[in-house]
């Protein structure tokens, strides 16, 4: 944490945005995006909430911008894994399982990545300029314009499907992140009743499941 009062240079400007997103990342291993507040996340920081405005416009802007560094993170992370868990001499069919079992097993440990997804179009796109949401979506195009890359590196029977299954992945992986944290009052639901179990999800089982379906679906849709 820092130790001046006032960022008076652009390194220390810059120092004072990275503790308030590392602060922000914290919270998130502790509690939902929904209960993250900006003045919790400034008492954190140490600062006042008018202080952190000067660095973000809202709490909404802080999230979005820990997304996309949780995302390129990842993204930087994915090709060696790929690589790895991939086998090029494999029919299409068994790479297909293999991408999507790499894929789902990449995403462990990163659950500020899968908290921020969830929350993305819901709510961390609201509440921005459209001076924030703008850059936070080119940036997003990017990284799925990546996730493409790779899948057409692996598959390249997809051809240009392989942008429909990057843009399909990321949706699936926030959806089945949602499912898969369900709320106390459904947990004891669930213990109460072993008959509604079956609606409950595995995150890591789910995924990986529905991510193989997809990429079949995506290679079933793709001309030959």
């Amino acid at each position: 944490m820092n130790t001046f009062q006032r960022a008076r240079s652009e390194e220390q400007r810059e120092s004072r945005r990275v503790d308030i997103l590392a602060t922000a990342a914290a919270m998130l291993d502790e509690m939902p995006v929904a209960a993250i507040s900006l003045n919790e996340l400034s008492r954190r920081v140490g600062l006042a909430k008018s202080n952190v405005l000067r660095y973000f416009e809202s709490r909404e802007a802080v999230l979005l911008e820990l997304l996309d560094q949780a995302w390129k993170e990842w993204s930087a992370d994915l090709p060696a894994r790929l690589t790895d868990g991939i086998d090029a001499r494999e029919s299409m069919d068994v790479r297909g399982e293999q991408f999507a079992a790499t894929v789902t097993a990449s995403l462990a440990g990163r659950q500020v990545l899968c908290d921020l997804l969830s929350a993305q179009a819901g709510v961390l796109e609201h509440n921005v300029s459209p001076q924030v949401a703008a850059r936070y979506k080119r940036s997003a195009v990017d990284n799925v314009g990546e996730l493409a890359a790779l899948a057409r590196l692996h598959l390249p029977e997809l051809g240009r499907r392989a942008d429909h299954l990057a843009a399909s992945t990321v949706l699936v992986i926030g959806a089945v992140w949602t499912h898969a944290r369900p709320s106390q009052a459904m947990l004891v639901a669930y213990d109460a009743d072993p008959t509604l179990a079956a609606l409950r999800m595995d995150f890591t089982a789910s995924l990986r499941r529905m991510l193989a379906t997809l990429v079949a679906g995506t290679l079933a849709r793709t001309p030959a």
